[in-house]
Order: C-alpha cells, then sequence, then structure tokens
C-alpha cells in the first residue's frame, strides 16, 4: 500500500507543475504518467528560451560587425584626444632640452671667441714682447758689473726663461732653411687622394701628441734653468734639456709646414676632391665624440682642444694664402679665388662645433650655463699669470690649459713670411718697422681688453677669493691655519681694489723668511713648524699614503691634453 501511495504522489507531483496537457513534436496531446517507472520527457519550453537567446547573440554580432566599418575607425581616429598635462615633467624637460640646444651655438661661440683671443694674445706675445723682454734681459746681464752684484741671481726667472725661448726660436729658424718647402708641395701633390686623407689624418693625431708632450719638455727647461742652486741636483742638465726643448721645435715646426702642404695642395686641386674629403673628416669627429658618455671636465678639454684646433686652422688658412697670393705674385684677383674655400673650410668647422657640443650637452643632460663657467676658467688663468705671486707666464698657462705652444707655430709663420715677401730699400724697411708697432700695438689692445673682460668674469663667477690663495705646490699637503690667514684681504681693502691691485703690480719673489706651504718628508728636512703642528702635519701625511691611490684614480678625468689639473 505505501508504494501505491507513492507513486500516486509521484504522479500527483509531476502533473502538478504542468499547466496543461502537453503536445508532441506532432500537436498531439500526451498524457502524464507513464508505466514501467519511465519519468516524463524533457520540456520544450527551456529549449525554445536557449535558441531566443542564442539568436539574441546572433543579432548582437551582427550588429557589431556592421559597426566596426572603416568610416567609423577613420571618424574614431580623427576625433580621438589625449592630454599632455597627464605627464607635465616629461614634457617640461623635453622643452628644456630645445631650449638648451638653442643656446649652445650663442654660449659655444662667446667661450671660442674668447678662446680664440686669448690663444692670439699668446701667439703675438713671440712676436712683439718678447724680443723686447730679451733685449732688456741681455742689457741687464751686460750692465750687470756696472751696478753691482745685489742679488744672489744674475738674472730673475722670467728673464731667464725670455732668454731661452729667443734663443729656441732663432735656432730653429735658421735650422728650417734647411727644409725646402717647394719641394715638399711637389712631393705632397704626387701622392693619391687617398693616401693624402691618411696622412692629413696622422698628422692632425701626431700635433696632438707633440702638443701634449712639447709642454713637458719646455716647462721642464725652464725649471732647470732656474732652479734654486741651493737643493740637491736631480736632473741631467740644462744644456740636454737645451737640446731637447730645439729639437722638439724643430720637429714641430716641420710637421705643421707638412700640415699647410697638405692645405695648400687641397686648395689648389681641380677638382677640390681632397678638400671635400678634408672636410668631411670634420663630421667624423661627431661619430667619434658624441656617443660618448662625457662630464663637465671632460667637456672642458674638448672646447679648449677645439678653441686650440680652430686658432691653428686659422694660422694655417693664413699660411696657405700667403703660398697662393707669392706664386700669382700678389695677384688681389687671386685672392678672391680663394675666399669661398676659405669660408668653406670655416664654416664646415663651425658647424661640427656646433653640432657636436649641441649633442654632447643633450645626451649627458648638461646645461648650456656650463660655458660660461669654463670662461671663467681661462679668465682666472689669465688674471692670476698677473699677480704678485703668478709662478707662469701667460703664454705658458694658456700652453697648459689649451695644448696651444706658440713657438713652433711662430717658427713656422716667420720663414713662410720672410721666404714670402721681400724686403728690398728703406721705404720697405720703414714699413717693416710700422708693421712691428702696429703688432705692438694690438698685442697692448688686445690684452687690455682680454684683462678687463677677464676681470669680469671672475666676479661673476665669484671667483675672487682664490687669487689670494698660494700658487700650487709640486708636493701635496695642507697648508696651515697661520699660512691661510696671511693669504687673506687687508680689512682696508674691498674685492674689487685688491683684484685690481693684483693685476697691475709686478710679480714678487718670495722671501725665504715665509712660512712653507710644503709638507715635511724625507727628503725635505729643511722645513720647520712648530711643536702644536707636527702631530697634525703626520697625520695628514699618513692619511694622504692611504688615499693617494684612490684620489689618483678619481681624478684622471681631470687633466687636459697637457696634463694640467683642471681647477
Amino acid at each position: 500500500m505505501a508504494g501505491v501511495g507513492d507513486a500516486a504522489a509521484l504522479g500527483e507531483g509531476g502533473g502538478g507543475g504542468v499547466d496543461g496537457p502537453q503536445r508532441d513534436g506532432h500537436g498531439e496531446a500526451e498524457q502524464p504518467g507513464g508505466s514501467g517507472g519511465q519519468g516524463p520527457p524533457p520540456a520544450p519550453q527551456h529549449t525554445e528560451t536557449l535558441g531566443f537567446y542564442e539568436s539574441d547573440r546572433r543579432r548582437e554580432r551582427r550588429r557589431g560587425r556592421t559597426e566596426l566599418s572603416l568610416l567609423r575607425f577613420l571618424s574614431a581616429e580623427l576625433t580621438r584626444g589625449y592630454f599632455l598635462e597627464h605627464n607635465e615633467a616629461k614634457y617640461t624637460e623635453r622643452r628644456e632640452r630645445v631650449y638648451t640646444c638653442l643656446r649652445i651655438p650663442r654660449e659655444l661661440e662667446k667661450l671660442m671667441v674668447f678662446g680664440i683671443f686669448l690663444c692670439l694674445d699668446a701667439f703675438l706675445y713671440v712676436f712683439t714682447l718678447l724680443p723686447l723682454r730679451v733685449f732688456l734681459a741681455l742689457f741687464r746681464l751686460l750692465t750687470l758689473p756696472c751696478y753691482g752684484l745685489r742679488d744672489r741671481r744674475l738674472l730673475q726667472p722670467a728673464q731667464v726663461c725670455d732668454i731661452l725661448k729667443g734663443v729656441i726660436l732663432v735656432i730653429c729658424y735658421f735650422m728650417m732653411h734647411y727644409v725646402d718647402y717647394s719641394m715638399m708641395y711637389h712631393l705632397i701633390r704626387g701622392q693619391s687622394v687617398i693616401k693624402l686623407y691618411i696622412i692629413y689624418n696622422m698628422l692632425e693625431v701626431a700635433d696632438r701628441l707633440f702638443s701634449s708632450f712639447g709642454q713637458d719638455i719646455l716647462d721642464a727647461l725652464y725649471w732647470t734653468a732656474t732652479e734654486p742652486k741651493e737643493r740637491k741636483r736631480a736632473h741631467i742638465g740644462v744644456i740636454p734639456h737645451f737640446f731637447m726643448a730645439v729639437l722638439y721645435v724643430f720637429l714641430h715646426a716641420i710637421l705643421i709646414m707638412v700640415q699647410a702642404t697638405t692645405l695648400n695642395v687641397a686648395f689648389n686641386s681641380h677638382n677640390k676632391s681632397l678638400l671635400t674629403i678634408m672636410m668631411s673628416n670634420n663630421f667624423v669627429e661627431i661619430k667619434g665624440s658624441v656617443f660618448k658618455k662625457f662630464e663637465k671636465n671632460n667637456l672642458f678639454q674638448m672646447s679648449n682642444s677645439d678653441i686650440k684646433e680652430r686658432f691653428t686652422n686659422y694660422v694655417l688658412l693664413l699660411i696657405v694664402c700667403l703660398r697662393n697670393m707669392e706664386q700669382f705674385s700678389w695677384n688681389p684677383d687671386h685672392l678672391w679665388v680663394l675666399f669661398p674655400d676659405v669660408c668653406m673650410v670655416i664654416a664646415s668647422e663651425i658647424a661640427v662645433d656646433i653640432v657636436k657640443h649641441a649633442f654632447i650637452t643633450k645626451f649627458n643632460d648638461i646645461t648650456a650655463d656650463v660655458y660660461s663657467e669654463y670662461r671663467a676658467s681661462l679668465a682666472f688663468d689669465l688674471v692670476s699669470s698677473r699677480q704678485k705671486n703668478a709662478y707662469t707666464d701667460y703664454s705658458d698657462s694658456v700652453a697648459r690649459r689649451m695644448g696651444f705652444i706658440p713657438l713652433p707655430l711662430a717658427v713656422l709663420l716667420i720663414r713662410v713670411v720672410t721666404s714670402s715677401i721681400k724686403v728690398q730699400g728703406i721705404l720697405s724697411y720703414a714699413c717693416v718697422i710700422l708693421f712691428y708697432f702696429g703688432l705692438i700695438s694690438l698685442k697692448v689692445l688686445n690684452s687690455i681688453v682680454l684683462l678687463g673682460k677677464s676681470c669680469q668674469y671672475v666676479k661673476e663667477a665669484k671667483m675672487e677669493e682664490k687669487l689670494s690663495n698660494p700658487p700650487p705646490n709640486s708636493t701635496p699637503g695642507k697648508p696651515s691655519s697661520k699660512s691661510q690667514s696671511k693669504c687673506k684681504h687687508s680689512p682696508g681693502l674691498s674685492t674689487e681694489e685688491n683684484l685690481s691691485a693684483s693685476v697691475t703690480n709686478q710679480p714678487v719673489h718670495q722671501k725665504e723668511n715665509v712660512t712653507p706651504l710644503l709638507v715635511t718628508s724625507n727628503s725635505d728636512q729643511f722645513l720647520t713648524t712648530p711643536d702644536g703642528d707636527e702631530k697634525d702635519i703626520t697625520q695628514d701625511n699618513s692619511e694622504l699614503k692611504h688615499r693617494s691611490s684612490k684620489k689618483d684614480l678619481l681624478e684622471i678625468d681631470r687633466f687636459t691634453i697637457c696634463g694640467n689639473r683642471i681647477d
């Protein structure tokens, strides 16, 4: 009886969920329930609902496909918007980079013009004031018995250096007479274009190497000749150093002559192919320098090298013009023939320098204000050479800073001018004397303007305090507090008065009773210090021993092409 009740309940539950009799696929009614315990067939209403949803999805897909048309894509591309202020810092930085690149030509050319006039001042010094200084030094040497020996030195160190420069200049000038310029010209002209291009590149590299080592040779000669006699002799003698200096100046002058001859051949070639190749060599320089990492000190080295290179090219172009004008009997019409090529060489050099410095500053995030710092450093060299405690001549400081040595270039220019221009008659000699006085006037005017500008740049950079510091010594060490207090400005004078007084007074030889600034070492036992400072100095020595190697490695990139440390 329980099974029958369950079946009845099952039948009632199965039929209660249907609103009416169900029909099969042919439309006939089908009674609920069945024999043999089989359940009812699946409900067809659920299947119809699924089919409705699928058809709706199909319609949406068709509608989406119709909406993804080419016109709608073009409309979206034309009306799509974005907001740059969402990344304001990035775009501001890019704008500042553009402004920096636009400022580079102006700031760079300011530095270049100032540096070129510095090189011109050092170059004119060899022709104008150096002969007069040599004459005064020889006059003092000849008239010394009349005045008596008041000092231990027969001549001042600066006078000894002037005499050595003058003697080297005269000896190398007479040695250059044995070099045949015409034979060298025809020998170079007979070479192929590619070979001349390789030769010119080798000459540029050799010129940098000669400049790097040449100033060291000259400095060694000057120091050997003026070193105090009380010290122990640690050199090979003045005469060997003198012959080394003469040999260097002679070889460097020949090297510059070969450069000028190669440039002259390029100017006189018919198709100008060699000149074009030599100008393209400047653009190759961009590839070798732009894609390298540069710091401010490395960029200062490159700027000094570019100044020296540009001034040297100007002198080489002057030599080429003199030689060509001599061959055409000083016909002024031929000068206009050379003028386009000269302008093309100068314009290519300026364009290469601007592009090179613009991209170097862009890739290394260096601002354009750094060139004003470089200009102030060069101005500081000029002002410091006019002080009482000056330890070098201005022309030597320019040579150390830029790698420009005026002696070989002066020897070559004198040789070319004397061979190209024939002086005959009293009127010709009068013109030469007037020309010499004109050079002296130009030198003096240039020096006055440069000195005024240099003082202005030093004041703008706030470097006046460095002028009161004593010159650096070869032995590293810390000056004592007493010696530093002696180097301060006097309270009664202002900074401008100290600066103007320092550049107008003559250098004074330091007395022996001045407290030395060198640290005591085993070889220098004559230096004495107070008892209270001995412990501090020995401690500084121990610290210097531990930090010497690290300091040298950290400051390798702070040396210029002539081995001078950049301040």
